[in-house]
């Protein structure tokens, strides 16, 4: 497995719950009305240190739509998904947006005080193996 090369955001951000890595920007955020099986769940524009999934057809709340879901770059734990095509005209908007379960993400602006960063600071992880 190569490195992997992080997008650093600046100003507010949401981060991986699991590992604190950067998502998207606060300015991003499209809307907070939207739900999965999780719960609730953000539209935002533009998600960044992701990696895809497989593309399939599912069965949401709204309608059947072609989505991608996606995954942390750093842990690998799923985040949500993208919308890749909508099939109904006035879901058309979601096409090309991301979708942030809110329980897999947290707001960037946590207590650092008392956040302990457990990330190795080798940068040849995988040679110590």
């Amino acid at each position: 497995m190569g490195r992997v090369f992080l997008v650093d955001l600046e100003g507010k951000t949401y981060n991986c719950k699991f590992c604190k890595t950067q998502l998207a920007r606060a300015d991003q955020l499209i809307s907070k009305a939207f739900h999965c099986s999780s719960g609730r769940a953000y539209l935002f524009n533009k998600v960044v240190n992701i990696y895809f999934g497989q593309t399939e057809e599912r069965t949401l709340l709204s309608e059947t739509h072609t989505v991608t879901d996606i995954f942390c770059c750093r842990c690998g734990q799923i985040l949500g998904w993208k919308y890749e095509k909508s099939h109904e005209e006035s879901q058309k908007y979601k096409e090309g947006k991301f979708v942030l379960e809110r329980v897999r993400f947290i707001d960037g602006e946590f207590d650092s005080e008392f956040y302990i960063d457990t990330r190795s600071s080798s940068s040849d992880d995988e040679d110590t193996m």
